[in-house]
This record gives structure tokens, C-alpha cells and sequence, in this order.
């Protein structure tokens, strides 16, 4: 059996395609959301290079969470969503 990260995790994650931004600094860049929990998510975006440590994730239904970059794989980041 192969070990995988959703082992790990406290909650289960959402499978979603739902657009949002990132923003900071002023800065607001188009993002996808690919899945989603309680404590964080996994997000494609065009160039994750310009991904700050911290951010604001801005969902279409308005709601906004803190968030705090954890990893890179590509063009995929995983965060963590701060209180």
C-alpha cells in the first residue's frame, strides 16, 4: 500500500475547479483551487515563483482566508489557512 499525504491530514480535502485569486502587496493573481479542507488547500497558479510566503486567498463567493505557502510542485502550491 502506498503511503500518501491525505494519510496525514486531520481533514479530508474537497476535490473542487474553483476559480479565486491570490492577493498581495496590492498584487491579485487568477488562481484555480483544486482542493480544499478546513485547515488548507492546493492551488494551481500561472507562476509560482511570485507566490509570497504569506497571502490572502480571494474565493468568487467573497469569502477570504490567510493563508500561508507550505509547498511547491510545479505550478501547484499547497497552503495552510491561518487564524
Amino acid at each position: 500500500m502506498e503511503d500518501t499525504v491525505d494519510d496525514k491530514r486531520r481533514h479530508p480535502r474537497s476535490e473542487v475547479e474553483e476559480p479565486a485569486h491570490v492577493s498581495f502587496s496590492g498584487t491579485s493573481l487568477t488562481c484555480l483551487v483544486r482542493n480544499i479542507s478546513a485547515e488548507g488547500a492546493a492551488i494551481d497558479v500561472d507562476n509560482a515563483a511570485y507566490i509570497p510566503e504569506r497571502f490572502r486567498l480571494v474565493m468568487p463567493v467573497g469569502e477570504v482566508r490567510n493563508c500561508r505557502l507550505i509547498w511547491i510542485k510545479q505550478n501547484r502550491i499547497g497552503v495552510t489557512f491561518e487564524t
